[in-house]
């Protein structure tokens, strides 16, 4: 897909070292994640920037989550189950 890696630069708001070389994408490891605010872009994209969100210092928002909705059955309740702060909010 040409479009694949949309997600990727809320990666990189969150401070991950990430390249696209030919047809995949090579994450090098940075000591910490920042928080940010972020927007998912699809379905895999955006449960990505979710567990990235989880693993970063400090509060994170990730914004169109339609599509996780449409992907994942209650993903927060599940994350929320093995210890993850993570909340819903409708604004």
């Amino acid at each position: 897909f040409r479009n694949r890696y949309q997600y990727l630069e809320g990666l990189r708001k969150m401070g991950a070292h990430v390249r696209v070389i030919d047809r995949g994408a090579v994450v090098e490891g940075v000591p910490k994640l920042l928080s940010a605010r972020v927007t998912a872009p699809d379905l895999r994209g955006g449960a990505a920037l979710v567990l990235a969100a989880l693993a970063a210092d400090g509060r994170s928002v990730v914004e169109g989550i339609g599509h996780i909705d449409r992907g994942y059955e209650n993903m927060e309740g599940v994350l929320a189950s093995c210890g993850a702060a993570i909340q819903r909010r409708e604004d």
